[in-house]
């Protein structure tokens, strides 16, 4: 997955909003289908990573153990966040040009 370093800079600046923000954008005005597919493909990620994850932890136990991490990591959690946000948003956007 890339990261986007130097759109973080100043993101009110460069995006008149955060990378949620633009997410949300482009996804309200993308077709609904290609959301649906993204949505879809984002939710099987998820599934497979729940999936590694109780490999190692107690399935019960995931949430706790993925908010413990949240909460220890907080700083690298939200800049991966934004990343991802602009990756999904990338997606959206280059599905537009199918």
């Amino acid at each position: 997955m890339s990261t986007y370093d130097a759109l973080f800079e100043d993101e009110d600046d460069i995006f008149g909003g955060t990378p949620q923000s633009k997410y949300w954008d482009i996804a309200m005005q993308s077709d609904k289908e290609v959301v649906k597919h993204e949505f879809d493909a984002m939710i099987e990620k998820i599934a497979i990573m729940e999936s590694m994850l109780s490999e190692q932890y107690d399935y019960d136990d995931l949430d706790k153990v993925v908010a413990r991490y949240g909460i220890e990591h907080k700083e690298h959690v939200d800049h991966l966040k934004k990343s991802l946000y602009m990756d999904y948003a990338g997606r959206l956007i280059y599905s537009l040009s199918d």
